[in-house]
């Protein structure tokens, strides 16, 4: 089959890295980072703990989170206990039977680093994901299995090469079982021809394209992203994570129930100050009949108080295949998104300021 050529980008003298080409290559990057986990080094240690504890940052720690979600809403995964830290330090539970993921697109993430030399005095079942980097040094240094994925992406570019070599790892290894490994088989075959199907009229810029239409409606607005605590609370962040680097709009974002609880209340004040938000409703057909019922009353209560209330729901039979047809479709709403403010979706200057002024107070 001859190789699928990437279409021109129409807006080529703004993006200057050619993010359009990133994007449009999602299918690619999935088969070939299922081929990485085929092949991929395991755990040294048998598969004892039902225990993972994920540590990274950002665009290397969204794998984790998406891991995390999908596995408690699969049989066959979901009892496993997986938790994602963000942070210098790992908790102190962590032990000898805790197996440990380290996941840093770079390498070089200052609280990853810092929490690999705390666990690897506690537990020797870690594993890395990375590109190589002071993270690939010191693996290799304490002799800890590394995931090699490509170099040369921005780390929330990178999403199918942390999501799916730990997917088929997690497989391998046993954590999952028969008919998770199922699930998978199948969920992936769904997103590939999804992604496929989609990725001409995602790139586009005609009335057709779904992708531009939600953009022109968040643009010169706050989004506000809503989804169930469960199955898509990780699809929930990255939404707002691609549309704060990307479009380099400020985004913000919740889950149900608790929101009812609290910050529903939220938007009666200030009198008529809340009409620049806009919400997106990201929904699921297995959400919780209850949760079902919360996101009807939501959309009708909050509905005069914000320019525009938006639902969407991923496509196909399994939840794998519906998480990522919502991350395809956010990902490229935000490069839509970031043409409409004219502004180059890849770089992050402000992230690198923060990062200089980091290093100068080392």
């Amino acid at each position: 089959m001859a190789k699928k050529l990437t279409p021109k980008n129409p807006a080529s003298t703004l993006d200057t890295s050619a993010m359009f080409d990133v994007l449009y290559r999602f299918p690619e990057q999935v088969k070939e980072a299922v081929g990485i986990g085929e092949s991929a080094p395991l755990w040294r240690q048998q598969a004892t703990s039902n225990r993972f504890a994920f540590f990274g940052l950002g665009g290397s720690a969204i794998g984790a989170d998406l891991l995390r979600s999908y596995a408690a809403a699969t049989v066959g995964a979901d009892h496993l206990d997986i938790s994602v830290h963000r942070g210098y330090s790992a908790p102190g539970w962590l032990n000898a039977d805790t197996n440990v993921v380290c996941s840093s697109y770079s390498g070089e993430t200052e609280e990853t680093l810092s929490a690999f030399d705390e666990a690897r005095k506690r537990t020797m079942r870690m594993l890395c994901i990375t590109t190589g980097g002071s993270l690939g040094k010191r693996a290799v240094t304490y002799g800890m299995p590394i995931i090699n994925i490509p170099p040369g992406l921005q780390p929330r570019c990178a999403i199918a090469y942390a999501f799916f070599p730990l997917l088929t790892v997690m497989t391998r290894y046993g954590a999952f079982d028969a008919r998770a490994g199922r699930a998978n088989a199948k969920g992936i075959r769904e997103i590939l021809a999804h992604t496929e199907e989609m990725r001409d009229v995602y790139a586009s810029t005609t009335a057709k394209n779904p992708a531009l239409q939600i953009a022109k409606k968040l643009a010169g607005t706050y989004p506000v992203i809503y989804s169930a605590s469960e199955r898509l609370d990780a699809v929930n962040l990255r939404w707002r994570g691609q549309i704060q680097e990307n479009a380099k709009q400020v985004a913000f974002g919740n889950t149900l129930p608790e929101m009812n609880h609290n910050e529903i209340n939220g938007w009666q004040f200030p009198k008529g100050k809340t009409k620049p938000f806009s919400v997106v409703l990201l929904r699921d057909p297995d959400d919780h009949k209850r949760t079902q019922l919360r996101f009807d009353a939501l959309k009708d209560i909050i509905k005069t108080s914000v320019a525009e209330v938006q639902t969407f729901e991923g496509k196909g039979s399994t939840l794998l295949a519906r998480m990522f047809s919502l991350i395809y479709l956010g990902d490229w709403v935000s490069w839509h998104l970031a043409v409409l403010n004219k502004t180059d979706p890849t770089p992050v200057p402000v992230i690198q300021q923060l990062k200089t002024r980091l290093a100068k107070a080392r």
